[in-house]
């Protein structure tokens, strides 16, 4: 499989590839999903899953990100039904995903309640703030949709001194849920 290309910059993300591929790997798209990225920002969680799942809506706030999703979707490859939509979470998602994936922490509760309603099978929500961490976990126990909890510690290798050294990223929490689940 081709790499993400991301020519185009939205001053947030993207969410980095290590951290795409666990989420995406919890999620466990199957090509005849219908999934949903929810804050896409650079689009990149959403093109990955365009490459996995036959439909995709990727639903943004932001005009100019939403028009950054719309032109990195433009710059990759991928098979999906792809829809974007410019709105405010939990306007504009769709009633019947499948899977679906919360990139930030605004207004999380009211899109788990969603995805709870609405039958939405596998959740993953990334968090890289503690407190809000913990908000997502409880969330997400309450909704009976937390299956796990893994947090990501990525270091990248750059050579120092003619030795190898490492430079590390913030730490993601990647809360895990499933439609019935029974808690960790």
């Amino acid at each position: 499989m081709s790499q993400v290309t991301l020519p185009h910059d939205a001053k947030a993300g993207p969410t980095k590839p290590e951290v795409r591929a666990v989420t995406l790997d919890k999620l466990g798209l199957r090509p005849t999903d219908h999934f949903v990225d929810v804050g896409s920002c650079t689009g990149s969680v959403t093109i990955e899953a365009a490459r996995r799942a036959e439909r995709v809506t990727a639903v943004e706030r932001k005009p100019k990100r939403l028009d950054v999703t719309r032109k990195n979707l433009g710059a990759n490859d991928y098979d999906a039904d792809v829809t974007l939509r410019e709105a405010e979470a939990p306007e504009g998602l769709p009633a019947d995903a499948d899977a679906m994936f919360v990139g930030g922490s605004r207004n999380f509760e009211a899109v788990l309640d969603h995805a709870v309603e609405t039958g939405v099978d596998r959740v993953v929500m990334n968090v890289s703030r503690v407190e809000p961490a913990g908000d997502a976990i409880e969330a997400f126990r309450e909704r009976d949709l937390l299956s796990e909890v893994v947090q990501l510690q990525v270091s990248h290798g750059y050579e120092l001194a003619g030795a190898t050294s490492f430079r590390s990223n913030n730490p993601v929490y990647v809360v895990v849920g499933r439609r019935g689940a029974e808690g960790l």
